[in-house]
């Protein structure tokens, strides 16, 4: 029996998480396992029950990247909404965690870049090849990543192909945190479980208004800011307010000892 390409799993409340499963394949890419992974994201996004998504690989390596013996066999192809997980991560409505051990090579990168939030192990290794195998990025690398690391740094990425370890990816700002490879998802799964924790309606609200006001200039995304809260702050009563604060204040409490 075909071992399924894409694992998905509950391991707690409110919590997915997709496993890439090609590990002989360093979880390469296929034409196949991008429409899986693009469909399932599209049904989790409209399961209201899940409120954070866990993306981590199978084996050894979170995602090699396209899959190379296929393109060589098939050719590039056309990138369509269909077969486009970054994009349709990007697009999923909740926050997305990325846990990433081993490699995250090009296309990989690109997964791991669309995802909201980037826990790493200290065996993870990142890096953008897409110079050396003669293919123009297209699900975001060549413009999310300057942003998020600078662009000279990006610039070295894209140009050289060199690999970046998991204590660089911190410093640069490209992961969260680095932990040892038996801590890192014990680590998601406990910070999914926070994120997990807070109001349903808030965590898409919020991200569409992170993600949004992050494509504008500064003024506009504060405007936003702006109208949003007010529209928001229109539609809660004050007691319903009151209530949250003290669950707020008695998990401070908690955290603090």
């Amino acid at each position: 029996m075909t071992p399924p390409l894409l694992l998905t799993t509950r391991p707690q409340a409110g919590c997915v998480c997709l496993t890439l499963n090609r590990p002989e394949r360093r979880n390469a890419l296929s034409m196949a396992l991008r429409r899986e992974l693009v469909a399932t994201l599209q049904a989790l996004a409209a399961d209201d029950s899940v409120r954070v998504l866990v993306l981590t690989g199978a084996g050894e390596a979170f995602c090699a990247g396209l899959d190379l013996k296929e393109l060589a066999e098939q050719g590039l192809g056309s990138s369509q909404l269909d077969n486009d997980p970054a994009t349709a991560l990007a697009a999923f409505p909740r926050p997305v965690i990325g846990a990433v051990h081993g490699v995250a090579l090009t296309g990989g990168l690109e997964l791991a870049l669309a995802c909201d939030i980037r826990l790493a192990s200290t065996q993870a290794r990142f890096a953008d090849t897409h110079g050396r195998v003669g293919v123009i990025p297209g699900w975001g690398l060549s413009q999310k990543l300057s942003r998020l690391i600078g662009l000279g740094r990006a610039k070295e990425m894209a140009f050289s192909g060199n690999f970046v370890d998991a204590a660089t990816a911190e410093r640069w700002g490209l992961v969260n945190r680095v932990l040892e490879p038996e801590a890192l998802m014990p680590a998601a799964l406990a910070l999914a479980a926070d994120i997990a924790s807070a109001l349903p309606e808030m965590l898409p609200r919020y991200k569409q208004l992170i993600d949004t006001g992050y494509g504008l200039p500064l003024g506009d995304a504060l405007l936003l800011e702006k109208q949003t809260s007010r529209a928001w702050a229109a539609s809660q009563p004050p007691e319903a307010l009151a209530e949250r604060r003290a669950a707020v204040q008695a998990r401070g409490r908690q955290q603090q000892g």
